[in-house]
């Protein structure tokens, strides 16, 4: 009995006898009958909803695996947001605490104030010094009202250790405001000592070249081997100092084009003095605070150290003390070339990892100067000439990465056309004019007086040539510029014919103390002006300022035709401007000549002298002409000045040579290509 009932179906001990067995038919459209005919049970339903739940944590690989491709996509989400410049404050959405804000403002305005230097604007041909740290200083004596609440809420040591530091601040300031106004009140007078104070023409180029901070920025060539290679790496740049000449300038850009490529970047300043703080601020690369312990920690994480002088040598020798493996992962790029910077270097030369440097002519004097002193490297030295920057390329014409439909390379050429015109005008010169330009601190081994020498020569005595002494000077390839020895022989030939001319003879009608030339039809040609830079670097020599100046009061004439120009960051207008490039360096030469190159890329012959990095750059008679070092190329230098200015055609003919070069060797993919191959030595093995 007991098994008839439990055979009994489940259906009729539920209770649904009644239904099933009433004889009457249930409506297909009913709830029960969809319930009694549907194959999916409520059990069944649940087992089959979470059986994806149960599979997904069955395989904990699958889901580890998820949740590492996410965690990686983030971090290099984050990563790249962060290299490329964003700000924090809106970084990811958070805003931060404004009390924080405020604090970091106050030590970035301090930070500046130690590293700040006074510049000298000029207008309507008067000088005006300038102080911009006082600016600055008057920024935070604003701020004191909303740093009442602040100082409440601070510790009477807190308070006591901020006055002490102020105290300090000012102290500093005011003895770097003192002597930087007794060494420009010495030679800045209005006027009177320079004669013509011109420039700097930032506002001309951001008017006419219609610029903004961000086609300002540096483009990384994202599928290039540069871009690959330093992706996600970590590097820490040296500076000797913060000038602005071709050392910390090439460093800054290198810096930029880092982070550009998503790199992390930074900075160890050994000396701010110069005037690149403003700059590495506005391209937010991060300065270290700290010369030692920081600076030490920081490259030990890095992934390789790259040192941009030879001024280095004292910070990569404490490196080394306190990180005695360190010296495996530092490239070094030297970039001087006399005695005395390899002797207060080589006690570290060896123990570093590599060493780069900008010429051949270079390499093989500190190679020989290693020989003599029995140091032996641990590796090849590198060669990495420097190169134009895409910015300057930009202006100049030459196709870069920051071309863009509306800024081709055709329509930038006529843009630099405008800007010449206005320059030209502000510094108050005609179109007859020829504005021979040198660019650099103004010191001994940068040769500007001998280059006053030379314009002397050729502007008061310049001696007469005989006919014999037309053949020597004609040393012009003939399938570079024939048609400029044709004028070069012409001219010549008419001057010697006439022995009896003389310098008084030719002056302009209306008075003017400048010597003009006339050609055999009695048209007036060009004349000569001398523009010198840089007014206000740290790297000029007082000394020698002065000798300038008194040479200058020695020769009235020779003063009229000399223009000065302050230091500044803002170049292409001064490039665009000129005529000619004197490039006159002494001792060993130029170690290379950043500028040389930039000023070939914008099309201007170059007269250099014979040695030094000049001598690679430069190809004599095709992309200028070269000329000895010392006194006796004073003579050589004012007849190079007189050939260019007596041929045009000649002149614009070299201009064009020495543009091509630029476009086939010194482009900032060439220097990136040299240096793919010193990051992939340095980083393969330490």
């Amino acid at each position: 009995m007991e098994e008839s009932v439990s055979k009994v179906p489940p259906s009729l001990r539920l209770g649904s006898f009644k239904s099933s067995l009433s004889g009457r038919s249930t409506p297909k459209s009913s709830p029960t009958f969809r319930r009694l005919h549907s194959s999916r049970t409520p059990r069944r339903e649940a087992r089959s909803g979470a059986g994806g739940i149960q599979w997904f944590r069955s395989n904990r690989l699958v889901y580890w695996l998820l949740l590492i491709t996410l965690w990686a996509y983030l971090g290099f989400y984050v990563q790249s947001r962060w290299a490329h410049g964003h700000k924090k404050e809106e970084f990811l959405g958070f805003t931060g605490d404004p009390r924080n804000k405020l604090l970091d403002a106050e030590k970035n305005a301090r930070r500046d104030l130690l590293a700040d230097d006074s510049f000298v604007a000029v207008n309507n041909g008067t000088n005006k010094t300038q102080v911009s740290s006082d600016r600055k200083l008057d920024v935070i004596l604003a701020k004191k009202g909303n740093e009442v609440s602040l100082r409440k809420k601070r510790s009477k040591r807190a308070r006591r250790s901020l006055h002490k530091m102020r105290g300090k601040l000012k102290a500093k300031m005011n003895n770097e405001i003192s002597d930087s106004e007794g060494q420009e009140q010495e030679i800045l007078h209005t006027n009177s000592t320079y004669r013509l104070l011109v420039g700097p023409f930032g506002s001309v180029e951001d008017r006419v070249l219609e610029w903004s901070p961000e086609k300002r920025s540096g483009t990384c060539d994202r599928k290039g081997h540069f871009a690959r290679l330093v992706w996600s790496r970590r590097l820490v740049l040296v500076f000797h100092e913060l000038s602005m000449t071709g050392a910390p300038i090439s460093m800054m850009e290198l810096a930029t084009e880092l982070l550009s490529c998503g790199a992390t970047v930074s900075a160890v300043v050994l000396s701010k003095k110069g005037g690149l703080t403003s700059e590495l601020a506005r391209r937010r690369i991060k300065v270290l605070e700290d010369r030692a312990d920081l600076s030490f920690k920081t490259a030990m994480k890095a992934d390789l150290v790259i040192a941009g002088s030879a001024v280095c040598a004292s910070w990569i020798d404490q490196y080394i003390a306190h990180f005695p493996a360190g010296g495996s992962q530092i490239a070094w790029w030297i970039m001087e070339n006399r005695r005395e910077y390899f002797d207060r270097s080589k006690l570290v030369l060896h123990r570093v990892k590599m060493l780069i440097f900008l010429s051949e002519l270079q390499s093989k004097q500190w190679l020989t100067w290693c020989q003599e002193e029995n140091i032996k490297l641990r590796s090849q030295p590198a060669l990495v000439p420097l190169a134009v920057s895409d910015e300057l390329a930009f202006v100049a014409g030459i196709p870069c990465s920051l071309n863009t439909p509306s800024s081709s390379p055709e329509k930038m050429l006529e843009k630099r056309q405008l800007l010449r015109d206005a320059v030209r005008k502000e510094m108050g010169l005609k179109d007859n004019d020829m504005l021979v330009m040198s660019l650099s601190s103004i010191n001994a081994g940068k040769g500007q007086l001998f280059l006053l020498e030379a314009a002397h020569l050729f502007i008061d005595q310049y001696p007469l040539q005989t006919g014999s002494e037309v053949k020597k000077s004609l040393d012009i390839r003939q399938d570079h510029s024939t048609l400029g020895v044709k004028h070069h022989l012409r001219g010549l030939v008419l001057k010697s014919s006439n022995g009896d001319l003389s310098s008084r003879d030719l002056r302009t009608r209306n008075g003017h103390r400048r010597k003009m030339l006339f050609d055999s039809q009695g048209t007036e040609e060009q004349a000569l002006k001398v523009l010198i830079g840089s007014v206000g670097s740290k790297s000029n020599k007082i000394s020698y300022v002065k000798e300038i100046l008194r040479f200058l009061s020695q020769h009235a004439k020779l003063s009229e035709s000399v223009l000065w120009t302050p230091t500044t960051t803002h170049v292409a207008s001064l490039y665009s401007s000129a005529d000619v490039y004197v490039m006159n360096s002494q001792g060993l030469g130029e170690t290379f000549g950043r500028v040389t190159v930039e000023a070939m890329a914008f099309g201007l012959p170059v007269l250099g002298t014979d040695a030094g990095g000049t001598k690679e750059i430069v190809d004599h008679n095709v992309t200028g002409l070269l000329h000895p070092m010392g006194h006796p190329g004073t003579q050589v230098l004012a007849e190079n000045l007189r050939f260019l200015l007596k041929n045009p055609s000649a002149r614009k003919q070299m201009g064009m040579e020495g543009r091509k070069k630029v476009e086939r060797n010194y482009l900032k993919k060439h220097m990136y290509k040299r240096f793919v191959e010193v990051l992939t030595r340095c980083m393969r093995s330490r």
